[in-house]
């Protein structure tokens, strides 16, 4: 069984998330040009480069798309530090090991329930 984290733990934790955040929308900015719509000039791309160009543009989609969802997760990581409710496992309620939070810092279930 898990113990309860302690505050040095819980202040790593949250640097942890902010660091995630930030990065996480730094990305966002820089990955903006692919989503965009690709040309349809075909002098200018030739049929395969604009396949490419079409994969590229889904790839960068779903990337976007897996960033606003880690995005959302930490952000209610956050909410649940700020309410006290972080390290809980929200299934079980058991509380979820200091180990898989560094891994993952904003997980809310722990193993046992996460499986």
């Amino acid at each position: 069984m898990a113990a309860e984290l302690t505050r040095a733990q819980i202040e790593h934790l949250t640097q942890a998330l902010r660091d995630q955040q930030a990065e996480l929308k730094a990305r966002e900015k820089d990955g903006a040009s692919w989503r965009g719509p690709v040309e349809l000039d075909q002098q200018s791309v030739g049929r395969l480069s604009r396949m490419d160009a079409m994969q590229q543009q889904e790839m960068a989609q779903a990337e976007a798309r897996r960033r606003v969802s880690d995005l959302a997760r930490i952000e209610m990581a956050l909410l649940r530090i700020t309410e006290g409710e972080y390290g809980w496992c929200a299934e079980c309620g058991e509380p979820i090991a200091y180990r898989r939070l560094e891994i993952d810092p904003a997980a809310h279930l722990c193993i046992g329930s996460a499986h």
